[in-house]
């Protein structure tokens, strides 16, 4: 049996995954975690197979904050990120962040067990989008960035806290740094997308689908 690590905010959801996984007859869930913090810590004591993770978790900790995490702690452990998203950007950042597949909750729940099964075996797997999307990325290449993509990883997830709302100081104590590091992603993040304060930060982030309503 592959043994799975399920990690989403919504218990709803991993109700769902957890009997289209099970259904399966071939794996297993071992663990679920509702954060960031939470996944890290089941996934280094139940050691699953295959992590299975969100990319929108709590305030603290995101999907790709998770993953680059994991790859620190066991390198060899792959990551699916399971997503609403399916923007290029996503895609580039989690690929980026060391994540092995990249599934989204509107895909077919075949192909959420076949990414699993593919993931264990060593292989990796992305939908037909999210492929499209980094094909995108490569063709277009690293001296056209513009608007969100021109942002670093960290810059991006600073910028997705402001646009929900959280202020300097709950982004630093969540990504345990400086008060004054944040005002400085958030001056950096302004300038690169030539926006003036907090609410035209929202405005992008929702145009651009970084947040969710």
């Amino acid at each position: 049996m592959i043994k799975v690590l399920l990690a989403d905010d919504h218990k709803i959801v991993r109700e769902g995954l957890r009997r289209i996984i099970e259904e399966s007859g071939e794996m297993e869930v071992v663990a679920e975690a509702a954060d960031g913090n939470e996944a890290i810590q089941k996934t280094i004591k139940f050691k699953p197979d295959v992590a299975v993770v969100d990319i929108s978790m709590p305030p603290g900790m995101d999907g790709l904050e998770v993953v680059s995490r994991l790859k620190f702690h066991i390198p060899n452990m792959p990551v699916l990120i399971l997503t609403m998203h399916d923007e290029e950007q996503y895609v580039v950042r989690a690929v980026e962040a060391g994540a092995m597949g990249y599934v989204t909750k509107q895909a077919a729940p075949e192909q959420l067990v076949d990414a699993v099964k593919k993931l264990y075996s060593g292989g990796r797997y992305l939908t037909e989008k999210a492929s499209e999307a980094l094909a995108i990325r490569v063709v277009r290449g690293e001296s056209n960035k513009s608007g969100s993509e021109s942002l670093s990883m960290r810059e991006l997830q600073v910028l997705r806290q402001l646009a929900l709302g959280y202020t300097n100081h709950e982004i630093a104590e969540s990504y345990h740094i400086s008060v004054k590091t944040v005002d400085t992603y958030r001056s950096r993040i302004l300038k690169k997308l030539n926006l003036r304060n907090n609410a035209e930060l929202s405005r992008f982030a929702i145009q651009n689908k970084i947040i969710e309503l």
